[in-house]
């Protein structure tokens, strides 16, 4: 199928999709299961407030041309705690079947941004919606109204953290003879899995363009394949169609780790990849500016160092990458998450804390604690708190990073 081709059937799956999540205009409500906002206009200087619980009536339906380009304006939020501002900004993990109650607490509190699951929180399907239960009635009796982020990893293939589907691993579905709409399907079931438990965000779908086959994104069959323009339909067709069951993507991880070669992991260690600003930006964010197109609400950077726009720091803790080019390149105006956080390729950039701040200062807005330990949680939420207070962090970009947040959660359910 030729890429023009590809496109248009892309096209009718997001015109279907926007037909099924238009607006209910006599209650201002957006229609059940709709889950990603339209990201605010604040930008990542915090120069245009917006306020955190509800999408008003104009929020733009699924499949609209530029989305991630239009405000979404909830309600005004309460005065909040410096600490409470901080912890609205950590994404916890914890350790074993049972929710911890120091995680709760600080829910209850209304310092938690979301929780991550993974494999060993999820003996059985049953575990997992206890453990659900048992966050959102913390969150329900905390000063946060909206709901919070509740997330895994379920690309397909070998990376799921739920049993069941998307069977499919990416390569696979890019190898498929139609695979625009086995990219859909497997976005419904991916949403369909995760909303059936309880959670809402997916840190999928992959967007990067292997360039080498068992390269090390390859490897684990986790990219569409090798065309950007491929990468582009199948990702925007996976994320408009999980959307549908209310579960908003995420786009991972800009701008792209195709290039890394065998081995090279930024989990256990640093990784530099010199590609040419051309390619990179003609290549490797080429399926960015689709997912933006969709209305994707979340974008993962990547913690690999990329030469060719900042040669001293990883991605995600680089302002060149995360505000020049996501932001004022692309122009993306939703919530931007980083990669774990307790990452080998951060191993010169200090502590937890140290991190927490600098990925803050680069512009990131969520930062995701993976380590299944509380206190990673705790450690990043105080050094933020810190940072705000004694303005190592400016308190206009902080707040503007918060209410993305909370515009995001709100509009989620």
């Amino acid at each position: 199928m030729s890429s023009h081709a590809r496109w248009l059937v892309v096209s009718l799956v997001m015109l279907m999709a926007a037909c099924a999540t238009a607006p209910q205009t006599s209650a201002g409500q957006p229609s059940a299961g709709r889950s990603s906002p339209t990201p605010s206009s604040a930008s990542a200087s915090g120069s245009t407030a917006v306020s955190p619980t509800q999408p008003p009536p104009s929020s733009v339906p699924a499949g609209s041309a530029e989305p991630s380009r239009r405000p979404l304006t909830p309600p005004a939020a309460e005065p909040a705690s410096d600490e409470q501002l901080a912890g609205q900004r950590i994404v916890w993990s914890y350790p074993g079947a049972a929710v911890p109650e120091p995680l709760l607490a600080a829910v209850r509190a209304g310092r938690a941004a979301g929780v991550i699951f993974f494999k060993d929180n999820i003996p059985d399907v049953a575990t997992l919606r206890s453990a659900v239960e048992q966050l959102r009635e913390a969150q329900r009796q905390s000063p946060v109204a909206a709901p919070l982020l509740l997330m895994t990893d379920q690309e397909g293939g070998r990376v799921r953290r739920l049993p069941g589907a998307p069977e499919m691993s990416a390569r696979q579905v890019g190898e498929s003879a139609d695979a625009v709409a086995v990219a859909a399907r497997t976005g419904t079931e991916a949403g369909k899995n995760l909303a059936a438990s309880g959670l809402n965000v997916n840190l999928a779908p992959v967007l990067d363009v292997y360039d080498t086959p068992d390269n090390f994104i390859d490897s684990k069959q986790r990219s569409y394949g090798k065309d950007p323009a491929v990468v582009a339909d199948l990702a925007a067709a996976f994320a408009v169609a999980q959307r549908q069951e209310g579960v908003a993507a995420t786009a991972k991880h800009f701008p792209g780790l195709g290039t890394a070669p065998a081995g090279q992991n930024t989990d256990t260690g640093p990784v530099t990849l010199p590609v040419p600003l051309e390619r990179l930006r003609a290549e490797e964010e080429a399926p960015y500016r689709a997912a933006l197109a969709v209305g994707v609400p979340l974008v993962m950077l990547s913690w690999a160092v990329y030469p060719a726009l900042d040669a001293g720091r990883p991605a995600g803790l680089s302002q060149a990458v995360v505000r020049g080019e996501l932001r004022e390149r692309l122009g993306f105006r939703g919530v931007t998450v980083t990669d774990a956080l307790e990452a080998g390729a951060l191993n010169g950039f200090g502590d937890t804390g140290q991190r927490a701040v600098a990925a803050a200062a680069a512009g990131m807005d969520l930062m995701l604690c993976s380590a299944r330990d509380v206190a990673q949680g705790e450690q990043a939420a105080q050094a933020l708190a810190r940072a705000l207070s004694d303005g190592t962090l400016d308190r206009v970009g902080f707040t503007a990073a918060t209410t993305r947040i909370a515009a995001l959660r709100g509009a989620l359910h």
